[in-house]
């Protein structure tokens, strides 16, 4: 089963994005910070990581890069109500799959998702 783990500090976004891709099928698991993520993901490795920009302690474009030292095959979805073309091109030049903007449409992310996995699969093939 594809692993997905969510990284917010909003609580709300946190669990409204765990129940709609538990829905679809997916094992979620959720966290609040970038540093909570980190130590999750050395315990239990996720092949998707949908990660919110602007978060206290520690940005999501910082927890990418950190991401990409520590665990360089996973997928990353950055997501942000806060977007602009500077964190768009640094999120996309540190190797995010995707960015997205809040509220995250459920169809938008679906597709995306399926996009991640269905390329994962058939790389493998």
């Amino acid at each position: 089963m594809e692993k997905i783990l969510i990284v917010d500090d909003e609580e709300n976004a946190r669990i409204g994005l765990k129940k709609l891709l538990s829905r679809e099928g997916y094992q979620v698991d959720a966290v609040a910070n970038g540093f909570e993520a980190l130590e999750f993901l050395d315990r239990e490795p996720a092949q998707l990581v949908i990660t919110d920009i602007n978060m206290p302690e520690m940005n999501g474009l910082v927890f990418l890069r950190e991401l990409n030292r520590s665990h360089p095959t996973t997928n990353v979805i950055m997501v942000t109500a806060y977007g602009g073309v500077e964190s768009y091109l640094e999120a996309m030049n540190l190797g995010a799959f995707e960015y997205l903007n809040k509220p995250v449409k459920l169809d938008e992310l679906r597709v995306v998702v399926q996009r991640i996995f269905n390329g994962r699969l058939q790389q493998a093939n």
